[in-house]
């Protein structure tokens, strides 16, 4: 018998016994590995989902925080007549809710993989919208309390509203 390329010769002709038996090998290995493996991929898949579940419980949990921070303040905004000890903690409590909107929006920046995905689309939708609000009701407590009480007319507006 005489080897050459995986090819058998023998004196009645030619067997190609080896190659066969090397693909088998092969694909029995491959076949083995694959059977093991969809099991692990199994474990993987699961643990992916649960950090998608983990994050969409994290953002909702930011959401809630963000909305109520918003109730909060805009609570504040309904005050009249502040002194100025008062109106200093206003001025700050603007200020620090500006800063945690930039912090928050440089996080929703950050979630551009996920939100390409399509993943958390509607906890993201609510985050986002959150922020917003957040900004928007900062913007209402400084006007509230450092722009427009010097307008008699908002004065006015702002009295008769109260006694509503």
């Amino acid at each position: 018998m005489l080897l050459k390329r995986g090819i058998c010769k023998k004196m009645e002709g030619l067997t190609y016994k080896p190659q066969i038996l090397e693909t088998f090998q092969q694909v029995r290995n491959f076949s083995f590995e694959e059977k093991k493996e969809s099991v692990i991929d199994e474990i993987k898949m699961n643990k992916f989902l649960d950090s998608i579940i983990d994050f969409k419980q994290s953002l909702k949990i930011k959401t809630d925080k963000i909305e109520e921070i918003i109730e909060n303040t805009e609570k504040i905004t309904w005050f009249n007549n502040l002194e100025d000890d008062s109106l200093l903690i206003v001025n700050d409590l603007v200020s620090s809710i500006r800063n945690l909107h930039s912090s928050l929006n440089r996080q929703y920046i950050s979630f551009l993989f996920i939100r390409e995905r399509g993943i958390a689309k509607a906890e993201m939708k609510d985050f986002i919208s959150a922020i917003d609000d957040l900004k928007e009701i900062a913007n209402d407590l400084d006007s509230r309390f450092f722009f427009l009480p010097n307008n008699d007319e908002f004065d006015k507006i702002t009295k008769e509203l109260s006694l509503i």
